[in-house]
């Protein structure tokens, strides 16, 4: 039965709550407890939204951080329309990670739900799908508008930018830096730019003439 405008209301509130709760507690967890009196619910209510407990809460806070990943990158992440929005884009996925830093509510639900379970991995495989997505339909964008040779697979490509995120990411997170991040983002763009149609052509043209 779908929520009511007010049941809604509430369960987002447990779930931002519980998000809150893992960004400012990190590693230590979550306790139901905290969040039930982060949120001014009672253990009936959150049961009642979260009938299979922590995990189901886990999963939801999960599924929220993964739209903000995506929603926190727009409208740029939807509108790689050129070479300026491209670098528009990276300039906003890196102020987002560094705003971010080591803390990552999302890194933690999906550990304590376990990587290898099926919900971890269903959700960690639809964000990462719907960015992929995104960051290849900008990379086609540009071979329609002869910016990009069309004999790049803008799939390969797109999911090379995003291996090399998630990793700039990662160490983020184990590290604090955010130079890895900053390096994978430029060196991705450079390689698209250098895929130019017509680029390796001029360059052999420049060393014959040279």
């Amino acid at each position: 039965m779908p929520l009511t405008r007010k049941g809604a209301a509430t369960r987002r509130r447990i779930v931002e709550g519980a998000a809150g709760q893992i960004h400012e507690e990190g590693v230590f967890g979550l306790r139901l407890e905290d969040v039930m009196a982060r949120t001014a619910t009672s253990k009936s209510q959150l049961f009642h939204y979260f009938p299979g407990g922590k995990d189901e809460l886990l999963l939801a806070v999960a599924r929220h951080e993964a739209d903000r990943v995506l929603d926190e990158q727009q409208p740029e992440l939807g509108s790689l329309t050129s070479w300026d929005a491209w670098q528009r884009w990276r300039g906003k996925v890196v102020a987002r990670y560094r705003a971010q830093g080591s803390d990552c509510p999302l890194h933690v639900a999906l550990s304590e739900l376990g990587s290898a379970t099926g919900a971890a991995r269903t959700v960690a495989g639809e964000l990462l799908a719907r960015w992929q997505d995104q960051l290849a339909a900008g990379i086609r964008h540009l071979q329609d508008a002869g910016e990009v040779s069309p004999a790049l697979d803008a799939e390969q490509e797109a999911a090379a930018l995003l291996a090399g995120v998630q990793g700039g990411v990662l160490i983020l997170m184990t590290t604090g830096s955010i130079a890895h991040l900053e390096a994978a983002l430029d060196v991705s763009l450079a390689r698209l730019r250098a895929a130019r149609p017509g680029s390796a052509r001029r360059g052999s043209d420049l060393t014959a003439n040279g």
